[in-house]
């Protein structure tokens, strides 16, 4: 079964998130309280596990839930095989998969720096939310058909 993980959130962009108790997303938003918010299509990060662990495996340490500035952190779904245009069921919310990866900062990013590696541009996936509600650690991921 895919799930959230954790629910990340910071004040300032270009830096690891803090996991947080449970969060709310708004429509034309996304997590109420984040940096990353807005109305655009990358309201909402997400980066699973799965992408996380090749990095352990190549050896760099401290990789915390919200490091590569993730707002979920999911486990048991492929985020970056999802074709634009997915819509996910996350809690009490609604999203639509508006991007695959991104272009990384050029100078690289404070994460990159910390991590020594960012996979956020190669495997995280954004979304917009097309109804509000709250997300919380354990919630289920469910592809829309």
């Amino acid at each position: 079964m895919a799930k959230v993980i954790a629910v990340n959130i910071s004040e300032t962009t270009g830096v690891p998130k803090q996991e947080i108790e449970k969060g709310y997303f708004e429509v034309n938003h996304g997590l109420v309280g984040d940096a990353h918010a807005a109305n655009w299509h990358r309201q909402v990060s997400l980066l699973g596990t799965e992408s996380v662990d090749k990095l352990k495996q190549a050896g760099l340490t401290g990789l915390d839930n919200g490091r590569f500035a993730e707002n979920l952190t999911t486990e048991g779904i492929i985020l970056y095989e999802l074709p634009v245009g997915t819509k996910l069921r996350i809690g009490e919310t609604l999203m639509e998969v508006t991007q695959i990866g991104k272009q990384c900062h050029n100078s690289g990013c404070a994460i990159k720096r910390i991590a020594g590696d960012c996979v956020m541009p190669r495997e995280g996936i954004f979304t917009k939310l097309l109804s509000p509600g709250w997300i919380k650690p354990g919630d289920s991921i469910e592809v829309v058909e």
